[in-house]
């Protein structure tokens, strides 16, 4: 299963959600309480999904399990070691031929950040 971070395409295939043990906790979690660990996450490392990709991908695995219709997120932080609360954060449910692209992209080495953001995020949209 495929997760957009940011300008990033996950692979979460594979991936294991929590132990056992842990389960029941973890379905007592909110979802805001996810949103708040990816803004903390981002915070700290803005560039996460670049430089942390097992964190950004188990942040999308907790993302799709809490709320199984987004595959992809936009964390955007001002700067290094900013406020929690200034991390914006947008949730959304990408087509999957959209997401096919790409993933197919950046498989190529054509992954551009411009185009994924009219893509996706349209925040450059004039």
């Amino acid at each position: 299963m495929l997760f957009l971070m940011n300008d990033v395409v996950l692979n979460l295939n594979g991936l294991k959600m929590t132990p056992k043990i842990t389960n029941r906790r973890f379905r007592d979690l909110p979802f805001n309480a996810v949103s708040r660990l990816g803004q903390e996450l981002y915070a700290e490392s803005p560039l996460l999904h670049h430089r942390r990709p097992e964190r950004a991908k188990r942040l999308g695995l907790l993302i799709m399990a809490k709320a199984p219709a987004i595959n992809a997120a936009l964390f955007v932080a001002p700067h290094f070691g900013c406020n929690p609360e200034e991390v914006t954060m947008r949730y959304v449910n990408v087509d999957f031929e959209i997401m096919a692209r790409l993933a197919k992209r950046q498989d190529a080495g054509e992954m551009d950040k411009i185009w994924t953001d009219r893509q996706v995020w349209k925040r450059l949209a004039a």
